[in-house]
């Protein structure tokens, strides 16, 4: 009778754990997500509805609508600010690229979507594909933190890398002065800067691919196990592939089934 009695004990511990872990995701009551707000490829909000659209927005809705609780999506200006917000407990979860030197204070989910990576030159500028980009003499801007610009400070062999500051509107001009020859980011954004600037062009091929993660506080093993279950229904259902169309992005793929983060070149 004891062993039957523990057996009976066992399956009911092994069948609540999934329904607490979901729950222990925002012991809150509100779901709290904060993402990027400077990259398109995560979300959009709309200027005139304020509606955010994309999907790092479409997944923050489906998990709150699984655990049963409202939602508070918000933007914020940095990489490492979200990162912060979820470490320290003012986010529950946080969308953020996976990049090596981020890994520490939070855990890292598996890839939800991998975002492609290339620059934006003069029109008349001798760099034609990424293959030209590192070579001496050239100045490669990227702004600070931002993953191409983590990245390229760890490979570029020739070319000099300039990290600056993200402002949109001054980094436009000085690409146009030539302070730099050519600014790198996701192929998202830099569409969006060569219908603005005239005179510019898109690289036609890719750096690499950005693999976009979400983030949970350190600690929480069996939180991080249910976001990963998450994402593979997330991407199975065909959700992660809508809140890419709802945004209309480009050069944004949804991350193949078993794309886990320490994959950055």
């Amino acid at each position: 009778m004891k062993l039957v009695s523990s057996i009976v004990a066992a399956l009911l511990l092994a069948s609540s754990a999934p329904a607490s872990a979901m729950k222990d995701i925002a012991p809150g009551g509100t779901l709290r997500a904060v993402y990027l707000g400077g990259n398109p490829a995560q979300a959009i909000r709309d200027a005139k509805t304020g509606e955010i659209r994309g999907p790092s927005a479409e997944l923050a809705r489906e998990l709150a609508r699984r655990i049963g609780m409202p939602v508070d999506i918000r933007p914020i200006n940095s990489p490492p600010q979200v990162i912060e917000e979820v470490a320290a407990g003012r986010a529950d979860i946080g969308f953020v690229a996976f990049e090596p030197s981020r890994a520490g204070t939070v855990e890292f989910s598996q890839t939800y979507t991998l975002v492609r990576q290339t620059f934006l030159v003069l029109e008349d500028s001798p760099i034609r594909s990424v293959a030209d980009i590192d070579r001496s003499g050239q100045k490669i801007a990227g702004t600070v933190n931002d993953s191409i610009t983590l990245f390229l400070r760890r490979t570029l062999k020739n070319a000099t890398l300039v990290a600056i500051e993200n402002v949109p509107e001054d980094n436009k001009k000085r690409l146009l002065a030539k302070e730099f020859d050519a600014f790198g980011a996701n192929r998202q954004r830099l569409t969006t800067w060569m219908k603005e600037i005239p005179g510019t062009r898109v690289l036609p091929d890719n750096l690499f691919g950005v693999p976009q993660t979400i983030i949970v506080p350190k600690g929480k093993p069996e939180v991080l196990a249910e976001i990963n279950r998450f994402i593979d229904d997330a991407r199975a259902s065909g959700l992660i592939q809508k809140g890419i169309e709802a945004a209309g992005l480009i050069g944004v793929d949804v991350a193949p089934a078993g794309s886990w983060t320490p994959s950055v070149p």
